[in-house]
């Protein structure tokens, strides 16, 4: 999403200049104001009178972004966030390497599954070690394969150990997403 602006806003009884930041989950304001909105809790958006305007927590709020502007920062405040599915682009069957431990990766996958290489339009690859990569890229160098593996300073095989080892392979990353709290997915396009 990663829309800013510098504006003059009012939130409750406090005014003055902020930067807003509309990321995908919440609006946040930096500067005479400070203040983070949960997009989920907001309700009453609207452009009106050349504001972005909002009710969040019973805190009436108005972002002075000009006509055009706050008609597209209330829009995007609007459209729902895609789900997981959408994400992963799992329109067609999945081939699923590894293990399923995480409930929105399961939710996601649920009724996209397939058994046979053959059949899908691509792979889901749950990684933890250099032997789970591995597995994923025995199936089939023509299907994309998202790489899902853990987050952050506690994984022990993360997203450079994977990215050096399929890009050796030939693979290229195009496009990331959030899985959960707790994990993350790349995804990478075969050779050719």
């Amino acid at each position: 999403m990663g829309r800013e602006a510098i504006v003059e806003a009012i939130a409750g009884d406090e005014a003055g200049a902020v930067k807003a930041l509309l990321e995908a989950r919440e609006l946040i304001l930096r500067g005479a104001i400070r203040r983070r909105y949960a997009k989920a809790a907001m309700h009453d958006v609207r452009a009106e009178a050349a504001a972005l305007r909002f009710v969040c927590e019973g805190e009436a709020v108005a972002l002075h972004l000009g006509d055009a502007e706050a008609a597209r920062w209330a829009a995007a405040i609007l459209k729902p966030l895609p789900d997981l599915r959408t994400k992963l682009d799992l329109k067609g069957p999945a081939l699923f390497v590894g293990s399923c431990d995480d409930p929105a990766l399961e939710a996601a996958l649920a009724g996209a599954r397939t058994d046979d290489a053959g059949a899908a339009s691509s792979i889901i690859a749950r990684i933890d070690t250099a032997a789970d990569q591995a597995a994923a890229l025995a199936v089939d160098a023509r299907l994309p394969i998202w790489a899902v593996y853990p987050k952050g300073k506690a994984a022990t095989f993360g997203d450079s150990a994977i990215r050096e080892a399929l890009r050796a392979a030939g693979y290229r990353d195009t496009k990331a997403c959030a899985v959960s709290d707790r994990l993350t997915a790349t995804r990478y396009h075969p050779p050719g």
